[in-house]
């Protein structure tokens, strides 16, 4: 038998696709894997009906369809202020995931530096050893998870080539602040830097906050690659649509990798998302003020069970210290979770390099229905 590359090492099988198993297994409420148990509006479900009744069902252009493209850019428009072309600056991809490797491959040399904000979701992992990248950790750390822009400084050696940047930020949930976002643009320009900003939860941010993208400061909007996908927001995970935008030359280059992973995907769902992009204010403020009321019954149930509860200003991810519970490392508790309480849970530790900073913390989704929420919560206390 002949051994797997290298760059495989350490990407076995991911965390998510275990512990959904195990929810299986054993009939665990599952707070695990981030996708809502309900679907998207209604007007949307059918719009893709009738894309494929209408025979919208062989392959789209390779930059995805006009009309998602033009939506996206009235989206950017609309929300943020942005300006982008939608045949030359827009490119339509099968998620974010596969936008955030196909940037990676656009643009980082075997032996070039990626920093990235730790912990992080698990696919950049991939996607940086896929393009032969070393990757470079950044650390959010408990309980406040801010962004120190000294360490972020420190991080950068001539052979850094991208900073990967996640906000709001999966799982900490934390939302990158002004300050912060001016810290990350003034490194890029300084060290003439790609940033590859995944915002894929750019909606879901709670307590009044709001979500400003790097794209959007002095500096960045050449160097920039936009990421961003209908999932999300509009609970439509297994749609798997999503898209770059930046300037002329960011999405080409990027769309010269991503031609040849999927070419193009899901066109029946491309114009349902442009018409869900430009469904109207009342739609994105009720979505989250729902959510921020599931977040708050979970963090306050997980609270009254005795956890360490890190409330988060975005995203469908709580973060838990379980230490206050007598357990020490969140595999261990999250493996025997389904067992003795039936829920199911993701540990934090995966997410790091630096393990150590992560054993203690337990990741929830909160993305389900309140009365789910609430079974989840009646089980726990058999903790």
């Amino acid at each position: 038998m002949h051994a797997p590359a290298e760059r495989l090492n350490g990407l076995g099988t991911t965390i998510f696709a275990e512990m959904s198993a195990l929810a299986l297994a054993t009939g665990s409420v599952n707070l695990g894997q981030g996708f809502p148990d309900r679907d998207g509006p209604d007007s949307v479900l059918e719009d893709a009906i009738a894309a494929i009744r209408s025979g919208a069902n062989q392959y789209a252009p390779a930059r995805g369809v006009p009309v998602l493209r033009q939506a996206v850019a009235d989206h950017q428009r609309r929300f943020y202020g942005l300006t982008y072309d939608p045949d030359t600056q827009v490119l339509i991809t099968t998620g974010a995931t596969e936008a955030v490797a196909a940037a990676l491959l656009a643009y980082v040399e075997p032996g070039d530096e990626v920093i990235a904000l730790e912990p992080y979701y698990d696919s950049y992992a991939a996607g940086i050893a896929f393009a032969g990248g070393r990757r470079v950790p950044v650390t959010l750390r408990a309980p406040s998870y801010r962004l120190d822009l000294d360490e972020l400084r420190a991080a950068v050696t001539p052979r850094t080539k991208v900073l990967l940047i996640n906000s709001p930020h999966n799982p900490t949930g934390t939302v990158l602040t002004d300050e912060e976002l001016r810290g990350v643009r003034d490194v890029a320009v300084e060290h003439d830097l790609i940033v590859i900003t995944d915002e894929v939860y750019e909606h879901l941010v709670y307590d009044g906050l709001r979500h400003r993208p790097l794209a959007t400061y002095e500096g960045m909007a050449d160097r920039t690659v936009s990421i961003s996908s209908a999932g999300k927001t509009f609970a439509v995970t297994g749609w798997k649509i999503g898209w770059v935008t930046g300037s002329t030359e960011v999405v080409t280059a990027v769309t010269t990798a991503k031609q040849f992973l999927t070419f193009t995907s899901g066109t029946p769902f491309q114009p349902a998302v442009a018409n869900a992009l430009a469904l109207g204010n009342d739609y994105f403020d009720t979505l989250r003020a729902d959510l921020q009321s599931r977040r708050d019954l979970l963090a306050d149930g997980l609270a009254d069970l005795g956890f360490e509860v890190h409330r988060p200003a975005g995203t469908y991810f709580i973060t838990t210290d379980i230490r206050p519970l007598g357990h020490t490392d969140g595999i261990d508790f999250c493996r025997m979770l389904p067992e003795r309480a039936g829920v199911v849970a993701i540990p934090h530790q995966v997410f790091y390099d630096h393990t150590t900073l992560g054993r203690p913390l337990v990741r929830w989704a909160f993305c389900k229905q309140p009365a789910l929420l609430q079974e989840a919560l009646t089980r726990l206390q058999k903790l």
